[in-house]
């Protein structure tokens, strides 16, 4: 049996190919303005990597992502919350708490031990909870987003930042660069305070271990670190954590085979 995966998110396109419960082929693309033609690409691209394979070798195909309805040729549609719980508790069976942070929105989902959901929250459309709240504050600190993570690893000092909104959290930002605070010292601030907006909602479910970060922000070292400060809790992060709501849209797709759907 094979089937697919396809997440399409506010910045990126994720597809997973799953055969007989392995994953075989995988792709990522930034979804642009051209999202059919971005998602057309990593298709095809992930059909390779699975050994050459077409749509017509796929038995069903579950769009998931904010963007899920654009994936016209797929047989279903699962939410992210969904498609996370079961892609984060196959990879690790122990996951207890998933936790999403993409580039517009953050979840949490307390998950049962066969993966369905038991309870999930969702940060709605607020930048300081996601991930573009780090390009801001990379932008305003004048260093590369990849450089910013590392940066809070060498903080010396946790220096409060108030601002929870972009706007106000860049102006503070400037404020601290002029009374020559460590970019480290501010980086790390960036990080807690997005961090702090997370860990609340993650408590609204009543969080249980073990704790697993999955999305684009789980291959920041500097949040996952706040996190594990903010939760007083170890963080797990699955390799490639951006793939893993793809990969659960495309295991629930062979379970819907299965049960004949």
């Amino acid at each position: 049996m094979i089937t697919a995966g396809i997440d399409i998110g506010a910045k990126t396109i994720k597809v997973v190919v799953v055969k007989d419960g392995e994953l075989v082929g995988k792709g990522i693309v930034l979804a642009g303005l051209d999202t059919k033609t971005a998602l057309d690409g990593v298709v095809k691209e992930a059909l390779e990597a699975a050994g050459g394979l077409s749509l017509d070798d796929i038995d069903f195909i579950l769009g998931t992502g904010a963007g899920r309805q654009e994936v016209s040729f797929a047989n279903d549609q699962v939410t992210e919350v969904s498609a996370d719980a079961k892609g984060a508790c196959t990879l690790i069976p122990s996951a207890r708490t998933v936790i999403d942070v993409g580039a517009e929105e953050g979840r949490a989902v307390r998950c049962r031990d066969d993966g369905k959901v038991e309870d999930f929250a969702v940060n709605e459309k607020c930048a300081a909870g996601a991930g573009t709240f780090t390009e801001a504050m990379a932008r305003a600190l004048e260093v590369d987003l990849e450089e910013l993570g590392a940066m809070a690893l060498r903080s010396t000092q946790a220096v409060p930042m108030n601002a929870q909104c972009t706007v106000f959290a860049e102006s503070e930002v400037v404020s601290l660069l002029h009374a020559k605070t460590p970019k480290e010292d501010i980086s790390r601030a960036v990080h807690d305070a997005m961090a702090s907006r997370i860990t609340s909602m993650v408590r609204k479910v009543g969080f249980q271990k073990d704790v697993v970060l999955v999305g684009g922000l789980a291959r920041n070292p500097g949040f996952v670190q706040s996190l594990k400060r903010g939760l007083e809790s170890d963080v797990l992060v699955p390799s490639d954590p951006e793939y893993v709501g793809a990969y659960g849209a495309a295991l629930i797709a062979a379970e819907r085979v299965q049960e004949g759907r």
